[in-house]
């Protein structure tokens, strides 16, 4: 397992605890800058935190407190760590071959037994028979395999991707994220993810930690992170397009600027009149071709086609609030939906989430 608690204030400010069980896939998602790759970096050795401590497989190392300092730091070399590099970080006067070896130096003497370890390597990635190239006569995704095969070289206890996946194309994306689903069956260890594409997270993370600004956000599997935010700010940066604003009062949430009241569970943790952000999932949300008693009338701004799916944009006539709604195209045509048209609109409170309300400058965001 990998256990890190991590804190600095400079020159990159960092708050950040994780755990990583073998097998596991973390995903750190958050703004650019938002502190992702010092994590990565940090774990690796490559920079040292003020405070805090890093353990892997039962071994320590890393540890520093206020009292005495840095009192433990494992060089690079000797953390067991394989990293692989948003850009690669390929030898360019090296072959593949040659590339994957580098790692092997330390811990194997024999110039063949490198040579067959490597080989062994690009062989899982699929890639042997380019062994004799340089990086400059590889494609994008041929030098991202080598640059994965020379990380798994030497069996580390973790490996560490900084966003592995943005600088390829689409089709080649897809193929290395089965070879990396692949890989997680075999090695057993754990996997941290630096990604800023949150479709990505979402398919290849068990659990996913949300960065701003250094700070750890929240930590969660996905389906949860998207549906049950831990505030209105966490839910801004996964991008949860239906998030409003209103006050709870005992199991009643008022929508601001419009007269609808729902019944919210309530946990009893929220004080009387509070002001609370709230977000409501995909299955909260129906349309239909008739009123009722709960329904609210909407206008068709938008209707956005993305092959047999299709994004449609609302606008309530109370309150005047946006709402995205995603269905197939029989079902937009079973509703007869098209631009300026009005439709019904349901919100099931049982789906609704609500949160602390907290704008992007206000530090109890990363607490509450």
């Amino acid at each position: 397992m990998l256990k890190v608690k991590l804190f600095q204030t400079s020159p990159n400010p960092l708050q950040l605890q994780i755990e990583c069980i073998p097998g596991e896939l973390h995903a750190l998602v958050g703004p650019s800058g938002s502190g992702k790759t010092t994590a990565l970096r940090t774990i690796a050795g490559l920079n040292d935190a003020e405070t805090g401590k890093i353990e892997c497989d039962g071994k320590l190392w890393f540890e520093a407190n206020n009292a005495s300092g840095v009192t433990t730091s494992l060089s690079p070399a000797n953390r067991s760590c394989g990293f692989l590099f948003q850009q690669y970080a390929l030898f360019p006067h090296l072959t593949a071959l040659e590339n994957v070896c580098i790692p092997l130096y330390n811990n194997i003497q024999r110039p063949s037994d490198r040579k067959a370890r490597a080989k062994e390597w690009l062989d899982r990635m699929g890639i042997n028979d380019l062994a004799n190239r340089m990086p400059n006569q590889l494609s994008g995704g041929q030098q991202q395999r080598v640059a994965l095969a020379r990380a798994l070289a030497r069996s580390p206890k973790v490996l560490l991707l900084d966003e592995p996946f943005s600088a390829i194309d689409a089709p080649t994306r897809q193929g290395l994220y089965k070879t990396l689903a692949e890989l997680r069956k075999d090695l057993n260890i754990p996997i941290l993810l630096v990604t800023h594409d949150l479709r990505e997270a979402d398919l290849l993370a068990d659990r996913i930690t949300v960065i701003d600004q250094g700070v750890g956000l929240q930590t969660a599997p996905p389906q949860v992170l998207f549906e049950r935010p831990r505030n209105s700010r966490v839910a801004e940066l996964v991008g949860i397009s239906n998030k409003f604003e209103g006050v709870f009062t005992a199991g009643k949430l008022s929508w601001q600027g419009s007269q609808r009241i729902f019944n919210v569970a309530d946990k009893g943790k929220i004080p009387p009149n509070t002001p609370v952000a709230w977000v409501v999932p995909a299955e909260g949300l129906s349309l239909h071709l008739s009123s009722s008693t709960t329904s609210l009338s909407a206008t068709v701004e938008q209707i956005s086609a993305l092959g047999q799916i299709a994004v449609i944009q609302l606008r309530t006539l109370d309150g005047g609030h946006a709402i995205t709604w995603e269905a197939s195209a029989a079902e937009v045509k079973r509703l007869c939906l098209d631009v300026g048209k009005s439709t019904h609109l349901e919100i099931d409170g049982s789906k609704i989430h609500i949160m602390p309300l907290r704008p992007i400058n206000d530090p109890r965001r990363f607490t509450d």
